[in-house]
């Protein structure tokens, strides 16, 4: 089988690309809500919480609880985040 240069290129671009694509995918998988939600609620525990902020972590932990039973882990690990931010953990 004689390829000529650029069929050569074309080919091993399109082989890089199968390659990269799906690691690259792999690595920005989000992390467990559940191993999330635990953490969160850890922290919420010992947290000193103004009312107000209070409200407001418990409004996101009821967002993340919703997506993460809808299997939306990285909505879910979003909120989470969220609420750990606004308890500066």
């Amino acid at each position: 089988m004689n390829m000529s240069k650029a069929a050569q290129r074309i080919t091993l671009t399109i082989l890089a690309g199968l390659v990269i694509v799906p690691a690259a995918a792999h690595a920005a998988a989000p992390r467990p809500c559940e191993d999330m939600l635990k953490e969160m609620r850890a922290a919420k525990s010992t947290a000193k919480l103004s009312a107000d902020d209070k409200a407001k972590v418990d409004a996101l932990e009821a967002k993340a609880v919703e997506r993460c039973n809808a299997d939306d882990d990285r909505r879910a690990d979003g909120f989470l985040d969220d609420a750990m931010k606004l308890m500066k953990k």
